[in-house]
């Protein structure tokens, strides 16, 4: 069978940090890490899975945002309720602040919060918070007196123009200053607010936060940004990642937290300069990966080439990402099967920082809700045997040279990491004979979760792969396996 093979040195580039446009050293981080995204989950149900987080192979869980939020629905519990419903509710809910203090009625209180990180600590797990500085609730009379008061009043809390709708998104002052989708914009560059916000990072970080991701990161101005008539200038960010004090206040510990930010690509993004801060989210990646699984063909999409400008181990990659499942016209219709074939290719790279997106439980292509409960825990996926499989392969191939290679349809895709292991990957829908190049020895090998062997003769990997299904093999002689996975 006809190959195309391309070779990529990402290894090298492992461990290197980020050298900002400013001159400041940000900290890239370890590229063998894994992200489990426990989107809606309570931090109660956090907590009590965390022993199973941890022995699936992540090494941070990441939160739905745990601030004071807007109360819509009577304080209902339902992702997304529809006309009817008994429950009602929207996820979208803890996305509008009202307050920056630990702690809403969807998700759990201060004490919650701390119990949860006692728990990721006490299991070696790191816990990431998503942040939204950016603004408001829709309906921002709901916002609280203290938060009013410490920035100096209602009108204070916002930008000049942050009652206004953004309507062209390339204008850089509209799209840092102006409502995103009706939320009112936060005037960031207020010391007051900068103050406050950092007393609430602080208090998570003191009760075990040990990162951060950053909702609408591209909506917050860069320094080269213009100025919002209230600022004097856009420093942000500087504040946010520990290199200047908001009135005195800095951010505890920089140096040990990983910080990234939601800078989906776009026109006019300004990549470059968030990565000065911050690692970013790979979004065209994911929606080239999504474009390979729902043809079964890896030939639609460059899949080598990382489809951003930041260098790839300043990246936060995934198959998809809440915003692209709860529109269900980008990723929802994708099977689970899908989602996991996918999440094995990605995994198995050399670099990027994988994110693993937990649907909910119950979810189908014709009930994506599923349950349809926010603090529940999602499906049972995150730990799926082929799952656990290539959390653990990345954590072994550690430092391994990466190559990229597919069959001469396009159906399969193997990632090798150098004479160390590979990953099969079938993205069709059919079964699939493979006869591939290979750097491993000769000999059988045999995948863990499936138990199906595979010859290596000559340099000649051959086997057969099942419909949508992956494979990983690994050179026994060179690793050692420490826990065998299990099925559940």
């Amino acid at each position: 069978m006809k190959k195309t093979t391309l070779y990529i040195l990402g290894a090298l580039a492992l461990g290197l940090a980020a050298m900002p446009a400013n001159g400041a050293t940000r900290k890239t981080s370890a590229q063998d890490e894994v992200i489990l995204h426990a989107w809606s989950w309570s931090l109660d149900t956090i907590a009590a899975n965390m022993k199973q987080i941890k022995e699936a192979g992540y090494d941070y869980v990441q939160t739905s945002p745990v601030q004071t939020c807007y109360v819509g629905d009577g304080g209902g519990m339902a992702l997304m309720s529809q006309p009817g419903d008994s429950v009602m509710g929207k996820w979208y809910y803890y996305y509008q602040p009202t307050d920056w203090k630990i702690g809403n009625y969807m998700l759990g209180d201060r004490d919650d919060f701390k119990a949860m990180c006692d728990s990721a600590y006490k299991y070696g797990v790191k816990v990431i918070v998503d942040v939204l500085p950016n603004h408001t609730a829709v309906e921002h009379t709901a916002v609280l007196p203290g938060l009013d008061n410490a920035v100096g009043g209602h009108d204070n809390l916002y930008h000049a123009n942050g009652m206004k709708d953004c309507i062209d998104y390339n204008n850089r002052l509209e799209c840092t200053t102006y409502k995103m989708g009706g939320l009112p914009d936060v005037n960031t560059e207020n010391p007051d607010f900068q103050y406050y916000y950092m007393q609430y990072v602080n208090d998570l970080i003191n009760l075990g936060a040990r990162g951060f991701r950053y909702d609408t990161a591209k909506h917050i101005g860069l320094p080269s940004d213009p100025l919002d008539p209230k600022a004097k200038e856009n420093d942000f960010w500087d504040v946010a990642t520990g290199r200047k004090a908001a009135k005195g206040l800095s951010l505890l510990m920089p140096d040990s937290l990983y910080i990234y930010g939601e800078v989906l690509q776009d026109k006019n993004v300004k990549e470059t300069e968030y990565d000065d801060y911050m690692d970013l989210t790979a979004s065209s990646y994911g929606h080239a990966l999504r474009n390979v699984l729902a043809s079964g063909d890896a030939r639609v999409e460059d899949l080598a080439n990382w489809h951003h400008p930041s260098d790839p181990t300043a990246l936060v990659t995934w198959v998809e990402s809440h915003d692209t499942y709860c529109n269900q016209n980008e990723s929802a219709g994708l099977t689970d099967d899908q989602i996991r074939t996918g999440w094995v290719f990605l995994t198995s790279r050399a670099t990027g920082k994988p994110l693993f997106f937990s649907r909910p439980a119950g979810s189908t292509r014709q009930n994506y809700w599923g349950n349809n409960r926010i603090g529940a825990r999602g499906n049972d996926e995150f730990f799926h045997p082929e799952v656990v499989a290539a959390n653990k392969f990345r954590h072994d191939m550690s430092g391994q040279p990466e190559s990229l290679s597919y069959s001469d349809n396009g159906a399969v895709a193997m990632v090798s990491r150098g004479t160390k292991g590979l990953a099969l990957v079938n993205f069709s829908t059919k079964g699939q004979k493979v006869k591939m190049a290979t750097a491993l020895p000769d000999g059988t090998y045999t995948d863990p979760v499936s138990t199906k062997t595979f010859k290596v003769s000559k340099g000649i990997l051959t086997g057969r792969l099942d419909a949508t299904t992956t494979y990983i093999l690994r050179n026994l002689s060179l690793i050692h396996i420490s826990e065998p996975t299990r099925p559940y």
